[in-house]
């Protein structure tokens, strides 16, 4: 998942730094940094992927139903960005 920030949601939902003894630092990177998290899919025909280059109408219509701002959706997805920031 290319934005770190639904983490939090994650493990609060999961209780999973009083489960694992991971933490999220302030970036969302776990601690200790051997740690790995992910999505997995139970089924035959379940495959890895990753996700594609995200133009700016995405961008936009992701802040918008996720309730922040542009600049701040931009600087956690930067690395997937199709296009430069303003």
């Amino acid at each position: 998942c290319p934005d770190h920030t639904e983490k939090r949601l994650l493990f609060d939902l999961l209780s999973a730094e009083q489960q694992t003894g991971i933490t999220l630092t302030e970036s969302f990177a776990m601690w200790p940094a051997a740690s790995v998290s992910g999505l997995y899919f139970s089924h035959p025909d379940a495959k890895y992927f990753s996700v594609g280059k995200i133009g700016k109408d995405q961008v936009e219509d992701y802040a918008r139903r996720k309730g922040m701002d542009l600049r701040t959706i931009e600087r956690w997805l930067s690395p997937n960005l199709n296009y430069e920031p303003a």
